[in-house]
């Protein structure tokens, strides 16, 4: 068999997020779980925020449900 770096590889989940975010894009949980099946996007920032990052976050009320809004800072 021979190899083929990233032929086939799958993109990270810091990847997908963070490509989302320099889009412009601002990301809650629900978007996250929904577009890219991502379950703990805390855990994703932290992770992207470990590598100077700097990713904003807003803390939002919608319907009687607390959730963060993420964003990447200057977009």
């Amino acid at each position: 068999m021979r190899f083929r770096p990233n032929s086939r590889r799958k993109k990270t989940q810091k990847a997908y997020i963070l490509d989302a975010l320099k889009s412009g894009a601002k990301i809650t949980p629900i978007t996250a779980l929904n577009s890219f099946g991502i379950f703990r996007l805390a855990a994703v920032i932290h992770e992207l925020r470990k590598e100077h990052e700097i990713i904003t976050e807003e803390v939002s009320n919608k319907n009687g449900a607390t959730f963060a809004q993420y964003s990447l800072a200057g977009k």
